[in-house]
């Protein structure tokens, strides 16, 4: 029997950590009722919810009530974005060209809808400069968006600076950290941002479920996306899916206690999975090479064709991108960017790390990688 392929994958979707499974299923049980209802069964599950609503605060150094749930970080990213954009109509939006579909795609909505849209490239190593935001801010401008770790990079951006910036001009701040947290400090009174999406299955969580933190004072004036039914402070009505909030609840709690340890690990195995790698001719790092999450490693192989590194790696998850532009098989626009050509963009890995992950299945990683390079190499035409 062939031995289960190595998981390397983790930024896009973790494995349910099993203390997680066990509070959703336990949750399912003892508060099956509607969190709106005002019956004994109903108050059950809304205990929960508001429970789950103060870990992932606590993740945050946020109060509970400044959580406002979601489907995901997309829909976090979508209400931040257009909900403030529609509620201030005609502003100036900016944002990075690296940024996630989410907040790429929602931007493009309000440009459509009437406001001017700047897209500011990174340098080569993917940080921005916040005195580049800094000089395209204008009077007329409502909303800066900044991932504060990039989902295929694992660049971190100087947040606070930038928000330093936004503040003394006024401007909202936008933050996507679905990548940060459980990775890297996350406190909302350091970065001083307005907005952040969250998501629960980038840290062993549910999928299906995430978060958007709203500054309490002052608060930023949102339009809903929704409408209809008036939960989340008429935000985000619906009805709420107690035993995912429990689960994520519960993986931001697991996270904000072994989080910093976890986060120490990680970096160590990434740096060894790039010791392994590094060696191997016309073999690029990408993004840059300290101000970087603990478990993203984005590499670039020289002469090889993307398709066929893929397709040759059958024992290794790991991505060539992010997931949610993998159905266009375009290389990656990120990378492009960062000044990648297109041949060594898609010819590049993100490796993820996680919880669990061990010294022996990175060493086993990497040799499976520097066998199908060499090959690959091999077989190429001058």
């Amino acid at each position: 029997m062939s031995a289960p392929p190595l998981y390397f994958d983790h930024a896009a979707t973790t494995p349910l950590d099993p203390r997680v499974r066990a509070a959703m299923f336990a949750s399912l049980d003892a508060a099956p009722g509607n969190p709106s209802a005002t019956h004994a069964a109903g108050r059950a599950a809304r205990e929960r919810v508001e429970e789950a609503r103060a870990e992932v605060g606590a993740l945050l150094g946020a109060p509970a009530a400044a959580i406002v749930f979601t489907s995901g970080a997309t829909e976090a990213d979508n209400l931040a974005i257009l909900g403030a954009g529609r509620a201030r109509p005609g502003g100036h939006v900016v944002s990075l060209r690296t940024e996630h579909r989410a907040v790429l795609d929602a931007c493009r909505r309000l440009e459509r809808e009437g406001h001017r849209l700047t897209l500011l490239t990174p340098a080569r190593d993917g940080r921005v400069d916040p005195a580049a935001i800094a000089a395209v801010l204008g009077p007329t401008t409502t909303l800066v968006s900044v991932m504060l770790v990039n989902n295929e990079t694992g660049v971190i951006q100087d947040i606070a600076a930038i928000a330093a910036e936004c503040r003394r001009r006024g401007v909202l701040l936008h933050v996507d950290a679905a990548q940060a947290a459980g990775r890297v400090p996350l406190d909302v009174s350091v970065l001083e941002a307005d907005l952040v999406s969250l998501s629960a299955h980038k840290i062993h969580g549910p999928v299906g479920v995430g978060a958007l933190y709203v500054r309490r004072e002052p608060r930023p004036a949102l339009q809903p996306l929704l409408v209809g039914g008036g939960q989340e402070g008429g935000l985000r009505p619906g009805t709420l899916p107690v035993h995912q909030l429990v689960g994520m609840g519960a993986a931001f709690r697991l996270a904000r206690i072994s989080g910093p340890a976890e986060a120490a690990a990680l970096g160590l195995l990434r740096d060894r999975l790039w010791s392994a790698l590094a060696d191997l001719p016309g073999t690029y790092l990408n993004g840059h090479p300290t101000a970087r999450a603990p478990h993203i490693l984005n590499v670039s192989f020289e002469g090889v064709d993307g398709e066929a590194l893929l397709a040759g790696l059958g024992g290794l998850i790991v991505a060539s991108g992010a997931a949610c532009g993998a159905e266009s098989g375009e290389p990656s626009y990120v990378l492009r960017a960062l000044g990648r050509d297109d041949a060594l963009a898609q010819a590049s890995l993100r490796f993820s790390l996680g919880r669990g992950q061990t010294a022996p299945e990175v060493d086993a990683a990497a040799a499976q990688v520097r066998e199908v390079v060499l090959r690959l190499r091999s077989l190429a035409p001058a």
